[in-house]
């Protein structure tokens, strides 16, 4: 029996290191790897310049508290406000933690403009915000939430992409709308421009705060820096983490000037958020993703991989369904299981993940190049022949 606490089931592959877009198994074999760690190998494995920038500071020093100044968080805070729509960035670890900071901030915003009693946020269906227990509450996915009893109090639901439903929740309690712009763990579901346009609209006419959780469609992954930038919107609040360190476990809130002036000193903190260590692999990662040509590169693979999936679907319409997804953040719907997909996958030696309504993802490292999205087309033709067969 192990002795690792059973949450992830009995995995089927251990790996020893990866190259590029390719992992490789204890045992030798080489697979494409379509899943990124979920989204997180932003770079691929083993890039140079972010290896060489965690070694270097690794010989360096590795971590010190933040009751002392860590340049490298405020070199790599100054860059996303002035890439981005913040005044300030807060850093610490995971997703989770980004996105419980952010309802953090929501509150603390309401409650320095003397209305305490405005401190719950609406969600929508078939949302992933995080594993705590206050971003399950904030989900309400019941498969997330079973066995953890009593959730939180502070949150309400709504369709997603429904705006009527959205403005009919609103009531004086509410702060904020928190939503991502792709779902990621939800099925790859996008919300339409227009959709988050209305949304930036109508928080501004409750004087709500507008919260995009982007831990998975931020850092390049949906060809901009962050998936908002293909709107005219700007959110209030943001959190971001996964490709942010391309590996190496960093996360950020991103926070405007007038909704971050509300936090204090004490009023949030982590221990090893933005550590130095941390700080120079997200430093290194945005060299990477702020050099030139590069977030060009991700749209122009995001097209050769959209449409080998179409085509692939049309060829197989008993298998794969809907294709869905912005940048290299895609999906198809399975018309049987999509964990016998993944498997069959698994098993051409193609690394993919499932997602909610019966899709898999393929989300491949930014880098990702016209080769291999064929040979992972390749791949993919050859798993739905068998499954037909």
């Amino acid at each position: 029996m192990s002795s690792i606490m059973p949450t992830y089931g009995s995995p089927s592959i251990s790996f020893e290191r990866g190259e590029g877009v390719y992992l490789y198994s204890t045992e030798g074999k080489k697979y494409m790897d379509f899943c990124s760690g979920i989204a997180v190998s932003a770079l691929g494995h083993g890039h140079p310049h972010l290896v060489n920038a965690i070694k270097d500071q690794a010989e360096k020093v590795l971590h010190f508290s933040n009751l002392y100044g860590i340049p490298g968080q405020e070199r790599m805070a100054q860059r996303l406000v002035e890439e981005t729509f913040p005044s300030t960035v807060f850093f610490c670890n995971s997703g989770a933690e980004a996105v419980e900071c952010g309802l953090k901030v929501v509150r603390r915003y309401h409650h320095e403009k003397d209305n305490p009693s405005r401190n719950r946020v609406i969600t929508c269906t078939n949302s992933f915000h995080g594993r705590t227990l206050a971003t399950i509450s904030a989900a309400k996915q019941e498969k997330h939430m079973a066995g953890f009893s009593p959730m939180l109090g502070g949150f309400d639901q709504v369709a997603f992409g429904n705006l009527n439903e959205m403005r009919a929740m609103i009531s004086d309690e509410t702060a904020a709308i928190l939503i991502e712009p792709v779902q990621g763990e939800g099925g790859i579901n996008d919300a339409s421009e227009d959709y988050l346009n209305k949304l930036r609209e109508t928080a501004d006419e409750f004087d709500l705060l507008l919260f995009l959780d982007e831990v998975q469609t931020g850092m390049g992954r949906t060809g901009k820096l962050f998936s908002y930038q293909w709107t005219d919107i700007k959110p209030d609040v943001l959190a971001v983490a996964k490709g942010m360190g391309g590996g190496f476990p960093v996360g950020a809130c991103l926070a405007s000037e007038e909704v971050s002036s509300s936090m204090a000193p004490g009023s949030h903190g982590s221990t090893f958020g933005g550590n130095p260590l941390a700080m120079a692999a997200a430093n290194a990662v945005l060299d990477v993703m702020l050099g030139d040509g590069f977030l060009d590169h991700v749209q122009e693979m995001s097209v050769i991989l959209h449409k080998g999936l179409l085509e692939t679907a049309k060829a197989h319409p008993k298998i794969l369904g809907e294709v869905r997804g912005q940048g290299l953040l895609t999906g198809v719907e399975c018309k049987g299981s999509n964990t016998d997909l993944v498997k069959k996958l698994e098993e051409e030696g193609m690394l993919t993940v499932a997602a909610g309504n019966n899709v898999v993802r393929f989300i491949p490292p930014l880098i990702v190049e016209t080769s291999h999205i064929e040979e992972a087309i390749f791949l993919l033709h050859h798993a739905c022949t068998d499954l037909e067969n």
